[in-house]
């Protein structure tokens, strides 16, 4: 076809969106054509497309993935129970990023309840709060079976001697007085996670 002049057309497209839910970009795919010449008539011509079409993409687990979500509910659980909400913080973020799972009360009272309720591996308890101090909290766990044997570490601003054996007496397995490292604290977690998990768990006796 001889042409002699040429006018610019606007090219037809046709476009698919692609969510990639991983990665997060919108990918567009456009069809472009090229038109006829414009001639002194009222004979359309057709305009040849080209088109691209977009699968979209499901997410796909790995292995690894599946791996990681399994061991992340599997991490032990600690609670800690606190009437600062500092020191629960302190520890709270310290101890997740450690690969722990960690809940937290702030008096001994909603201590006990989040234990029964809960079922932790371990237990961070302070002493001196309200609604219920620290000894009269690990005084119910211990004497209720579906928590006596969840090993207890108190952690407290007190260092006399005569509170360290009232605690140890009462139930406590570990005592700690601040201000802790939490890689200390960390340490004595790990400690008695490993020793409850060898020993066989009997409910109610």
């Amino acid at each position: 076809m001889r042409c002699t002049s040429q006018m610019p057309q606007r090219p037809t497209a046709h476009a698919s969106v692609l969510e990639d839910y991983w990665i997060g970009p919108t990918l567009v795919s456009l069809a472009y054509g090229s038109a006829s010449p414009h001639e002194h008539t009222n004979q359309r011509r057709s305009v040849p497309t080209r088109s691209l079409t977009l699968r979209r993409r499901r997410p796909t687990i790995t292995h690894h993935q599946t791996s990681t979500s399994r061991a992340l509910r599997q991490a032990p659980l600690v609670l800690i129970v606190d009437d600062s909400a500092d020191t629960r913080e302190l520890y709270t973020e310290y101890l997740t990023s450690r690969r722990f799972r960690v809940a937290s009360a702030a008096d001994g009272n909603a201590g006990v309840l989040t234990a029964l309720g809960l079922r932790p591996d371990v237990i961070v308890m302070d002493l001196a709060m309200p609604v219920l101090n620290g000894t009269k909290a690990i005084a119910r766990l211990k004497t209720d079976p579906r928590t006596r044997r969840v090993p207890i570490i108190v952690l407290t601003g007190y260092a006399f001697r005569a509170i360290q054996e009232g605690a140890l007496e009462t139930g406590a397995d570990v005592f700690l007085t601040k201000p802790c490292l939490p890689e200390e604290l960390e340490g004595q977690v790990r400690k008695l996670f490993d020793v409850s998990r060898r020993k066989p768990t009997r409910v109610g006796f």
